[in-house]
């Protein structure tokens, strides 16, 4: 028997998963600027918000913007 929430996210059309999450949460990845270690801040759509030289400065800086950080590798 599938939990009652399985049920709804299988049911989820492909651009409303996308958009699931998308003022609550951020993706942090890290990424290589002009030859130096960054960290990419993306809306859970995937929209790319901006750059950044310190993945804790990442974090904080979703944090402060009310939303959850997840790690991306």
């Amino acid at each position: 028997m599938n939990h009652p929430s399985i049920t709804i996210l299988r049911q989820l059309s492909p651009q409303d998963f996308a958009t699931f999450g998308v003022d609550h949460v951020a993706y942090v990845k890290p990424v290589t600027v002009e030859g130096a270690a960054a960290f990419a801040i993306h809306a859970a759509d995937g929209t790319p918000l901006t750059v950044l030289p310190a993945r804790d400065v990442a974090f904080a800086t979703v944090r402060q913007n009310d939303m959850e950080p997840l790690s991306v590798h």
